[in-house]
């Protein structure tokens, strides 16, 4: 068996630390909803948004084109910051993915042409598209948000460290997963709480503190 290299260890420490984590979803259409629902936003916040959009049983273009805007908003407005940006960029991806149902597929294929696909969606910077490439196209891309390149660098990485992960999709997903987790949540940007992080015995910033 092959030594895990020095991320996926560190992915490991993340992986102990923090638990289960909610993990984005494959199915394109739900995705994008996570995404805009992400942006600039903690996950908590997130997730309770995306949880009442579940429940309203409107995670599927068609069903939430027909969703009460007043419960649309309602759930949205759960995230907090960027409510109206959100829904605008909700509204405009609803009437693309009913426009182009072959979109999903799309994200499947080869990456040039997923990633002209992913060039109409709305809201899909910092990482947004790469996440989309990921976690419902099945592509081995490691996606670099500002929050992901904040944390490799302050752990010493000067680019993408994804030749550090193994010929394994679960492997880059989980990656992703704990690794935007942690730049949210712990490793911020003005206040990172290095005295509780799982990582400062291994990170060249977190020692310096």
């Amino acid at each position: 068996m092959n030594e895990a290299s020095r991320l996926e260890r560190l992915v490991g420490h993340l992986r102990e630390f923090y638990g289960l984590l909610p993990t984005p979803p494959t199915d394109a259409f739900m995705l994008f909803v996570w995404e805009v629902l992400s942006y600039q936003a903690p996950p908590i916040k997130r997730d309770a948004a995306f949880g009442a959009l579940k429940r309203n049983r409107s995670l599927t273009p068609d069903a939430m084109s027909t969703v009460a805007p007043k419960k649309l908003e309602e759930s949205v407005k759960l995230v907090g910051s960027y409510f109206e940006q959100r829904v605008r960029a909700l509204r405009t991806g609803i009437r693309l993915f009913q426009r182009d149902p072959d979109l999903p597929a799309a994200i499947k294929g080869p990456v040039p042409v997923a990633q002209e696909a992913l060039s109409t969606l709305p809201q899909m910077g910092e990482g947004g598209a790469d996440r989309m490439l990921l976690f419902a196209g099945d592509h081995k891309v490691l996606p670099m948000d500002t929050g992901v390149w904040r944390l490799v660098r302050r752990l010493g990485y000067d680019d993408v460290p994804d030749k550090e992960l193994p010929d394994d999709l679960d492997a880059w997903k989980r990656a992703s997963t704990y690794l935007t987790h942690h730049a949210a949540v712990t490793c911020d940007d003005k206040e990172p709480h290095c005295g509780v992080c799982p990582l400062k015995s291994d990170c060249p910033y977190g020692e310096s503190r």
